[in-house]
Parts: C-alpha cells; sequence; structure tokens
C-alpha cells in the first residue's frame, strides 16, 4: 500500500542496516499473539476480489486483533513474502477516501507503487531478521491498548524467536545505540478485520 510505497521508510530501514552496536534489556512481555504462518484467520467472506474492498480480502489474511495484524505481517516479512505482506497491510479512510486494505488484484499487479513495495519489504526483511536466519520465524505479540479502530504496537512488544524486535533492528545498525531506535508499527481496523496501516521508525 502507499505508506509502505513511499522510499523515505526504505531509506531510513536501510540506514539502519550494517554493523552491530550495543543494545539494553528490554521490557518484560506477555506474549498475547503469534504467528508462524498468517493465522488468526476469520472464516467469512471468501468471495472474489473485484471492488478491492477490506470485505472482499481472502479469509485467510483477516486478523482478528491488532497484534495477530502485527505478528503476521512481521512474519511474512521475515520469510520474503511481499505478496502476503501487502494483503495484511491497508489504508485508514483519509478525506473523501474509504479505508481499503490490500487485495489479490492490487499485490499481485505490476503497478509501480507495488513493485517499489516489494522492493521495502526485502529492506525490511534484513532489519527484522534474526540471528540466526530463519525462514520460518516464531513471531509473538504482546497485548497493546486499543483506542477506537487503532492500535499502536512498539517494537519491543514483538519477538521473533524469542528476541526482540527492536534488538534485532539495533543488532543491525550502524553507529546506534540503545534508545537512540524507536519503532512502531500502527493497525487499523478496516470492515471488522485488523490491518497493518502505518510504520513509524524515528532514529535520534
Amino acid at each position: 500500500m502507499s505508506w509502505i510505497a513511499g522510499g523515505a521508510l526504505a531509506a531510513m530501514a536501510a540506514g539502519v542496516t550494517g554493523c552491530s552496536s550495543d543494545t539494553g534489556s528490554a521490557a518484560d512481555k506477555e506474549p498475547a499473539a503469534s504467528s508462524s504462518a498468517p493465522a488468526d484467520s476469520e472464516k467469512a467472506n471468501k468471495g472474489k476480489q473485484q471492488d478491492g474492498s477490506a470485505a472482499t480480502q481472502p479469509s485467510a489474511v483477516r486478523q482478528s486483533t491488532a497484534e495477530g495484524a502485527v505478528a503476521a505481517w512481521v512474519t511474512a516479512v521475515i520469510k520474503g513474502q511481499p505478496e502476503q505482506a501487502c494483503l495484511l497491510m491497508g489504508e485508514p479512510a483519509a478525506d473523501s477516501s474509504p479505508a481499503r486494505a490490500g487485495t489479490p488484484s492490487r499485490c499481485n499487479s505490476n503497478a509501480p507503487e507495488v513493485r517499489q513495495m516489494q522492493k521495502n519489504i526485502g529492506k525490511f526483511r534484513t532489519s527484522f531478521m534474526p540471528e540466526p536466519p530463519t525462514n520460518n520465524p516464531k513471531v509473538e505479540v504482546a497485548t497493546v491498548p486499543v483506542t477506537g479502530d487503532k492500535a499502536m504496537v512498539p517494537a519491543d512488544k514483538v519477538t521473533v524467536d524469542g528476541q526482540p524486535l527492536d534488538k534485532i533492528i539495533l543488532s543491525h545498525s550502524t553507529g546506534l545505540d540503545s534508545g537512540q531506535l524507536d519503532v512502531k508499527m500502527e493497525s487499523t481496523k478496516i470492515a471488522d478485520a485488523w490491518y497493518v496501516t502505518n510504520l513509524d521508525f524515528n532514529i535520534g
């Protein structure tokens, strides 16, 4: 979707990829959602994806919680599945534009923004990859507060094979210390399912 098609986030992700730097301790977490493949799916709305609306999404990617959406998206990124990651992403309503989620017709298209998104997913994959590297990660997300139809999931609430995601990103960084990198993932409820709708990288 458009937010990840932008070059700024991808450049920022690429900018933290490099040599290791020291990390601090992580906050205590209580895993509430996990995914070794997209999970928490709802068994509804299996129709053809013709109108691009969230309601026509395949049930396999329709997540019932914000934590489930983030867990499934991070899993798809690490597994190198940009089309699956695209299906787990959405755009909240803005001005006169209705909210929408990724659909097979859009995510499998050859549109320039989709091609750019696929490249960017590859850069995020490098930043999110734990040590030792894996193609079948176990991703868990602790419970986070929900305000209306939105929730923010800090990277320290996400673990990949037991390792906090913020520490994984820092381990790939150049010249960054613990506390200098703040990463959050926004999840939004669209048509009774949850999608990743923004990724916030703050360095400094």
